[in-house]
């Protein structure tokens, strides 16, 4: 088959073609650099670039990423000081996301305060390993593992239940990696149009950033000082638009960290460091002992059986939280630097196998793709692997000291560097991706059903109705293939859609599993 009928047949599936248009746009660039020499051969020092945006889009561009081989720091890629930034970010995002679900766990099942610090500290050492053993060295493109969020208001269903959180982890490890394996993360963002994943980035963004100030409101009201919540906030908007101006965006999240614990410590917000360095229990046997840790035991098979649903649910849910932060990347890099960008299927790999072994030592996180981090490290245009080393660093460094612990969780700090590092970038994001075209229909769309549900019922029933042409681009509609159209929307919706009723997850209906009626 000729070149031009190669290009013909692919561009048939318009689902590809957006990704296609502007691979084929960067490769044309007569810029590109000599594919027969190495990243150390490329390599320039920034002293030789116009401005250092020049020389971080030029790292992106020479960066060659090899996939299960050692990656090494320096031969394959270097370290920057923007590098300090996303890592900073995703240590704050893994110390409250981590400490969420321990707490979470920990209330229905009696466990004090004492367990989740201690669970907090253990979960950011194993978290170490995997993110520079994948991330940093043998999957360079695959996004770090963080926690899955939006699990969080399903914990108490899970225990009352009877669940078992040791079984819920590797059940998840278990699907995720079958997902990974078949392609089907990749497969179903390439089914996802612009529409549709711009209106997921604006939902998850608004809903994010208004969490985020009502906690801080309720943190102030909690101290009996209402105004600092107002300050704070106001002048963080302030900073934030002056980077903007600057084009200095990278730095809103130190910036935004010192500026609003400086403010409110100085304006009478009450803050003290009390945990102490240490380090947490390291045997699996003590966390999942009848009378230490967890103090469940191990799973049995009615455990399994029991958060069998919810397992199938976090899985499903990967799927667009993955494809957000790929697409946050195409929108912040520069041409050419496709090689980099984060694989969707491989971050799943690494999710899968950090879930899997952390449920069996003990941990209490569950997997998904690390947003603190690879948000920043797209506004500061660094690849992945240089900022997940520095992660790891940051990590072990505040589990084992303790005191960063404090301040990471210390709302003032929190709040802001949420909202300036994740979720105002996604809102820009979203806006950036519905400009043009049809896509404002797919994006209201999604944002309306995840306001009736959430995120992933939005995204598969906005998918589904998006490829069949009742709304978006019915070119597109017309051009895919009967499969890619509606057989596998279809299924994904209907499975979906189905574990949530079994559950008790769409509002108004009762869960059809008697088990899950609480």
């Amino acid at each position: 088959m000729s070149s031009s009928a190669k290009t013909a047949f692919i561009s048939k599936d318009p689902a590809r073609q957006d990704i296609l248009d502007d691979i084929a746009s960067k490769n044309s660039s007569p810029n590109e650099p000599d594919k027969g020499k190495s990243y150390q051969e490329l390599h320039q020092p920034s002293s030789s670039f116009d401005s250092r945006d020049d020389y971080l889009n030029h790292e992106l561009q020479i960066m060659q990423p090899k996939r299960w081989r050692m990656n090494l720091p320096f031969r394959d890629y270097r370290f920057e000081y923007e590098d300090t930034i996303p890592a900073m970010a995703a240590t704050i995002g893994k110390v409250v996301m981590v400490g969420a679900i321990a707490a979470t766990f920990a209330a229905p099942l009696g466990l004090g305060e004492a367990f989740v610090l201690e669970n907090v500290r253990y979960e950011l050492l194993i978290v170490s390993f995997f993110v520079v053993l994948f991330s940093g060295f043998l999957l360079p493109t695959a996004n770090l593992a963080g926690t899955h969020g939006p699990l969080i208001p399903l914990i108490p269903i899970v225990v009352v239940a009877g669940g078992h959180p040791m079984a819920f982890g590797l059940l998840i490890g278990a699907f995720g990696l079958l997902l990974a394996i078949s392609k089907g993360g990749s497969l179903l963002a390439e089914l996802t149009s612009k529409g549709v994943c711009g209106g997921l980035l604006l939902y998850l963004g608004f809903i994010g950033t208004t969490s985020q100030v009502k906690s801080l409101f309720a943190w102030a009201e909690g101290i009996g000082m209402s105004h600092i919540a107002f300050v704070v906030i106001l002048m963080t908007i302030i900073l934030y638009a002056v980077l903007e101006n600057f084009q200095k965006r990278w730095l809103a999240v130190p910036l935004s960290c010192l500026l609003g614990g400086g403010v409110a410590f100085l304006m009478g917000a009450p803050f003290e460091f009390k945990t102490a360095p240490g380090l947490p229990h390291m045997s699996p046997m003590y966390w999942w002992g009848e009378n230490s840790g967890w103090m469940l035991g191990l799973p049995t098979l009615e455990s399994f059986i029991v958060v069998l649903p919810f397992a199938v649910l976090a899985v499903a849910m990967w799927s667009p939280d993955f494809l957000g932060h790929q697409v946050f990347q195409k929108i912040s890099y520069p041409k050419r630097s496709e090689k980099v960008l984060m694989n969707i299927d491989d971050t799943m790999v690494s999710a899968s196998f950090r879930q899997v072994a952390g449920s069996v030592l003990g941990g209490a996180n569950f997997s998904s793709s690390w947003g603190t981090y690879i948000v920043p490290a797209a506004i500061a245009k660094r690849p992945i692997p240089a900022g997940a080393i520095l992660t790891a660093l940051f990590c072990i460094i505040a589990g084992v000291w303790g005191y960063p612990m404090d301040l990471a969780i210390w709302e003032p700090v929190m709040c802001v560097a949420l909202v300036v590092g994740v979720f105002i970038p996604l809102l820009e994001a979203g806006m950036e991706m519905t400009r043009e075209g049809k896509t404002t229909q797919s994006a209201a769309i999604v944002v309306f059903a995840s306001a009736l549900v959430n995120p992933a019922f939005g995204w598969s029933l906005t998918m589904l109705l998006d490829n069949l042409g009742l709304i978006g681009s019915k070119e597109r509609s017309a051009a895919l293939s009967k499969m890619s159209r509606w057989v596998i929307p279809g299924v994904m919706f209907v499975v979906l859609t189905a574990v949530m009723a079994m559950v008790g997850m769409l509002p108004g209906i009762p869960a059809l599993m008697a088990e899950f009626r609480h």
